[in-house]
């Protein structure tokens, strides 16, 4: 068994880092379809099981890449790539950039009933009752639907739920 999982460890991680490498240019410009994210989260994560057995298999000669500067310059490259990204400044009030339909959302979280309800082809006062109905208790037309799900104990997602719902 043991020799079969090394003779698979490195074309495994081969084909998989392919799949997550396109799968994640595609993400990166946001083409492709939506289920496509998953695909690449967790195909990504199964990558480790791969990696590991293939740095099993390959240790002697991966620790020889420590006795030239290339491992350790890679790495602090690769460390100072993640802190640059990492500190770079994010989007608007602090949110993470990404697709338009992202920043839509968001935006439509921090106005309040009175703002959205238009635009969900419902009155204010019937997005406040389906808010309520939802639990969210505190709801009124004019608190940012992001503060009413704060207080309430709720998640964004539960705010989209009842949009979403709010006209049917």
């Amino acid at each position: 068994m043991k020799d079969v999982l090394l003779r698979y460890a490195t074309p495994s991680m081969t084909s998989l880092f392919v799949i997550s490498l396109i799968s994640g240019v595609i993400i990166f410009f946001h083409l492709g379809p939506a289920w496509l994210h998953g695909v690449h989260e967790w195909l990504s994560l199964l990558l480790i099981v791969p990696f590991v057995l293939h740095m099993w298999r390959n240790w002697r000669p991966f620790l020889n890449y420590f006795k030239r500067a290339a491992m350790p310059l890679s790495l602090a490259a690769g460390i100072a790539a993640v802190a640059a990204f990492g500190l770079a400044p994010a989007g608007a009030e602090g949110e993470r950039s990404g697709p338009p339909q992202f920043a839509l959302a968001a935006t439509m979280l921090a106005s309040t009933p009175a703002a959205v309800a238009p635009v969900l082809g419902v009155t204010p006062d019937v997005l406040v009752e389906k808010l309520k109905a939802a639990g969210f208790a505190n709801a009124d037309a004019a608190t940012p639907m992001k503060a009413m799900a704060e207080a309430a104990g709720k998640t964004s997602a539960d705010v989209y739920n009842v949009m979403v719902t709010a006209g049917k």
